[in-house]
């Protein structure tokens, strides 16, 4: 009896939680697109992709952002300065120095108080000092641009975005916190080498 000739079999997709396929799983031996070939493991090729992913999107968003305020009228202000004012309307609360750093996860405080001192300075935030303590709320001029911005965002990044990717979204922003705990760990880890 004859022999059937082999055929290539495609590798599985990989699925995700929520039962879709995730796509071709990477060939072995391909690196993936990094922007360090010298730091890429063999134990771990993707984490060099994606570092180089976060790299590239960090620089994306950094700058959307920034001319997103632009262009709800506030056109001279710096990621940071920008990342602050929508940290300063999120919830109407008051949030002192030490809060803002702890949940924006900057661990130099005194790029965050130079940008709060830019931000009153600027009459877009106001300092309230309750005793030894100094808190920090936007003013009615910083609300509207936020709401300017909002509206900036609605028509300019939300409009085209595909709502089928909603749910991919979900899952990258929880592996991004988990990623940011693992990097968190590692800084720690490196600090006492």
């Amino acid at each position: 009896m004859p022999r059937k000739p082999a055929t290539a079999i495609a590798p599985t997709p990989a699925t995700r939680r929520d039962g879709r396929a995730r796509g071709p799983a990477r060939e072995p031996g391909t690196q993936g697109i990094v922007s360090s070939s010298h730091l890429v493991s063999p134990k771990s090729r993707e984490l060099s992709e994606f570092e180089f992913g976060l790299i590239v999107a960090w620089n994306a968003f950094s700058r959307w952002a920034v001319r997103c305020m632009a262009a709800a009228g506030c056109p001279d202000l710096t990621i940071t300065d920008v990342l602050l004012m929508h940290h300063l309307c999120h919830r109407a609360r008051n949030k002192k120095l030490a809060d803002i750093c702890f949940v924006l996860n900057y661990e130099d405080t005194h790029v965050v108080a130079y940008s709060l001192k830019k931000l009153v300075a600027a009459a877009l935030a106001q300092a309230d000092r309750q005793g030894k303590e100094v808190f920090y709320s936007p003013t009615a001029l910083g609300e509207t641009f936020v709401q300017n911005y909002r509206a900036v965002r609605e028509e300019c990044l939300v409009k085209s975005l595909d709502t089928e990717l909603n749910a991919d979204i979900g899952e990258l922003a929880r592996l991004l916190r988990t990623m940011s705990g693992m990097y968190d760990q590692a800084a720690r880890a490196a600090t006492s080498l």
